[in-house]
């Protein structure tokens, strides 16, 4: 039986306690770390105050391409990949840190995040299984998340060709409502 060091234990335990911070479900703790699930439960109750939620992660690559969700998707995939070029930075801790700036960019720009940490984690591995890619958009030339399989010579994406109905949620027609009430 090999021992496990107890730094590497330590630094499992950060990670962990990060991505729970963050809102990781366990499906995912227990694919980016090495600590077992009763383990990664109590680590869930102790710093959430709950059991950890059950069900199924997002399985779905068409998710990414809805108008809002491909928006947000693209802002965290290109900082993603910005860091793995750059910043010499791997793994799930340049999916925890280009999270983080995602946070970042939207609550500098008030606006509210879409992308869970889970949703950001299942993105980077459809990327990796080749199921998802980057395309620049012929008006804008932004980078955003689309099919492997689509064509994408005269891509235009979802900020310069908005869909009709794009922004119209129903805590934007609230808002509009309390406006024109007053």
């Amino acid at each position: 039986m090999r021992k496990k060091s107890v730094v590497s234990e330590a630094r499992e335990i950060h990670t962990a306690m990060e991505m729970i911070h963050l809102g990781a479900r366990l499906q995912l703790l227990e694919s980016e770390t090495t600590l077992s699930r009763e383990r990664l439960i109590k680590l869930y109750k102790e710093l959430k105050g709950v059991s950890p939620p059950k069900g199924m992660l997002p399985f779905s690559a068409d998710w990414f391409l809805t108008w809002q969700p491909n928006i947000h998707s693209s802002v965290f995939a290109n900082t993603y990949q910005y860091l793995i070029r750059h910043a010499d930075c791997r793994g799930v801790a340049a999916i925890v840190k280009s999270y983080k700036l995602y946070l970042e960019h939207c609550e500098m720009t008030e606006i509210e995040p879409v992308l869970s940490l889970t949703r950001a984690w299942t993105l980077i591995r459809f990327f990796e299984a080749k199921m998802l890619q980057t395309a620049p958009c012929t008006h804008c030339g932004g980078h955003f998340v689309v099919h492997s399989n689509d064509l994408h010579a005269r891509y235009v994406c979802g900020l310069c060709h908005m869909p009709s109905r794009a922004g119209k949620t129903n805590k934007s027609r609230s808002a509009e409502l309390a406006v024109a009430a007053n």
